[in-house]
């Protein structure tokens, strides 16, 4: 098991939404020690395989392992919020509520995010002062070439 507070966050790196999402963790976190792989990257798909799950899984959530647990869904992003500076920590006191219906939440954006925020192959782009803590890959395209 990792240390505690190790965060490796696997996203989407040509969802606006999951980039926006990552420039907001960049922004709020309470110190600078996450670390953001590309889903579609050689050491993303890796991470997922590893935790039993397959690029299509990634292409339905985004995989956060947190001290060594792999989460995914609503799980992962309240993983995420404990790790952020006040008043955003406070989020993960929704966790409360049941698991089923905060992943029919995280489900709904997940399916409708390209359509809702919009998709560009290799969109983000890490600030020039954070890119020893990324691992960027190919585009989602390399990896799944059925688009939505």
């Amino acid at each position: 098991m990792g240390n505690p507070t190790d965060l490796t966050i696997v996203f989407d790196t040509d969802c606006l939404m999951c980039s926006a999402w990552v420039r907001f963790v960049l922004r709020h976190e309470s110190e600078p020690t996450a670390r953001f792989v590309s889903a579609w990257s050689k050491e993303g798909l890796a991470l997922a395989d590893q935790h039993n799950l397959t690029a299509q899984d990634l292409d339905r959530t985004y995989l956060v392992v947190f001290g060594g647990q792999p989460l995914t869904k609503s799980d992962a992003t309240f993983a995420i919020f404990k790790t952020l500076h006040a008043p955003w920590r406070w989020v993960k006191l929704l966790s409360i509520l049941p698991r089923s219906f905060r992943d029919r939440f995280y489900d709904l954006m997940a399916k409708n995010r390209y359509r809702w925020f919009g998709q560009k192959d290799q969109c983000f782009l890490p600030p020039e002062s954070q890119q020893a803590r990324f691992v960027l890959g190919p585009p989602r395209s390399a990896v799944l070439p059925d688009h939505r």
